[in-house]
């Protein structure tokens, strides 16, 4: 029976170590720009993204909250050549897609669904609502209805 319950008690180790949950939590997401006012003055005007300080305070990066501690880190370089695929992209949700769609009109910014057909969305299979739209740099970005 000793054998036994020790059998039990080493599978049962093992199998809560494989097990391990490592708690991820979303942190940031960076963007290299070659011009970081611009780009920065879209994300915090056009976005409404609050711009918080950089710890260093140094010129070449712009940092902004999304959420509680989820950041958008842009990095400003002026060497990096850039591809730009619609698959890469940064994804921010609301519940306030139409409001947003008016307001990106009433600034002159362009937006598409999934596919690129112009002031249209893209009504996914789960029923989420996603555009999609480029800041001044090519950067794609969604914009979805999703709950979290």
């Amino acid at each position: 029976m000793k054998k036994l319950f020790i059998c039990l008690l080493l599978i049962v180790n093992v199998q809560l170590l494989s097990a391990q949950d490592f708690d991820f939590h979303y942190d940031h997401y960076s963007f290299i720009v070659k011009d970081l006012k611009t780009v920065g003055d879209f994300y915090k005007n056009i976005l409404k993204l609050k711009e918080i300080s950089h710890p260093r305070n140094d010129p070449n990066y712009r940092w902004f909250q999304v959420r509680g501690n989820a950041q958008l880190h842009l990095i400003g370089k002026d060497s990096v050549t850039m591809e730009h695929s619609k698959s890469v992209h940064l994804c921010l949700a609301t519940q306030h897609l139409d409001d947003f769609m008016a307001h990106l009109k009433a600034n002159k910014i362009e937006f598409s669904d999934w596919p690129g057909t112009p002031n249209a969305v893209t009504d996914r299979a789960d029923g989420v609502r996603q555009i999609y739209l480029k800041d001044p740099e090519n950067n794609w970005i969604e914009i979805n209805t999703a709950k979290h």
